[in-house]
């Protein structure tokens, strides 16, 4: 079993930068990969980026490569989500997720409550 929770969610400017963390309780956190999703009312979940449990791979949506990093501390059970230079179409819940490494929710077994990032233009 895996519980998940996300932080560091607000409002910001267009071009500003925010951090999201994902923090995670359960032995088997460290052996997962991790997903970060984001959701707007209306819309299908979206995939933004992943990475692998060690830390060596990661995969990023062509919408956001180049802006958003994914790295994790498997020391501190957390994975984090370093968006820059943020968009208005940036705006939606961001939610973290842990399963088998993909672009596709369905490969995700734990899912946290998400966070709200809001990008004002």
């Amino acid at each position: 079993q895996v519980q998940l929770v996300e932080s560091g969610g607000g409002l910001v400017q267009a071009g500003g930068s925010l951090r999201l963390s994902c923090a995670a309780s359960g032995r088997t956190f460290s052996s997962a990969a991790t997903g970060w999703f984001r959701q707007v009312p209306g819309k299908e979940r979206e995939f933004v980026a992943a990475i692998m449990y060690s830390g060596t791979s990661t995969y990023y949506a062509d919408s956001v490569k180049g802006r958003f990093s994914i790295s994790r501390d498997n020391a501190k059970n957390t994975v984090y989500l370093q968006m820059n230079s943020l968009k208005p179409e940036d705006t939606a819940v961001y939610l973290c997720a842990a399963g088998s490494l993909s672009s596709s929710k369905s490969a995700y077994r734990y899912w946290g409550q998400g966070t709200q990032v809001t990008v004002s233009s």
